[in-house]
């Protein structure tokens, strides 16, 4: 099954793009990689979530807010190159979590990019990673997560 196919078997919908918040572009593609721009957890044009996690921002909800910022990573790479189902394989993520200075379950909340990603790709979803705490991000908001395909 491919990933189309496997995303309406899941119930879920690739939404479209999200416009950048600054000066680039959602993709950059280069021979057979696209590279995403960070993503944030943007759903139906709001954050899902504001706050830094170990604060405001429950482990839970963190999980969610980088599962919404790999679709809307997915969401990018569809428009560069049409169809989900080109994609060979998951190169890269990097998952940002604002978290406090106290906070280490920043894999935990990286695992929601993840996951959806295996669920998505199956074994082309594996992927290295990258699950970093930092002290603030874009807008507030508590994940961003940046993607690798090979097409």
């Amino acid at each position: 099954m491919g990933a189309e196919a496997k995303l309406a078997a899941l119930g879920i919908t690739v939404p479209e793009v999200v416009p950048p918040v600054a000066a680039y572009q959602p993709t950059a593609r280069t021979g057979n990689l696209v590279f995403t721009a960070g993503q944030l957890p943007a759903r139906d044009g709001e954050m899902i979530a504001v706050g830094k996690l170990g604060g405001e921002v429950s482990e839970e909800q963190g999980y969610e807010c980088a599962r919404q910022c790999a679709l809307n990573a997915l969401a990018a790479v569809k428009a560069e190159i049409g169809s989900l189902d080109d994609v060979k394989r998951v190169v890269k993520v990097v998952v940002f979590v604002a978290s406090t200075p106290d906070f280490t379950g920043q894999p935990k909340v990286a695992n929601g990019a993840s996951e959806l990603l295996g669920e998505v790709f199956g074994d082309a979803g594996k992927h290295a990673r990258s699950a970093v705490g930092v002290a603030v991000l874009p807008l507030d908001v508590p994940v961003e997560v940046e993607i690798t395909v090979e097409v």
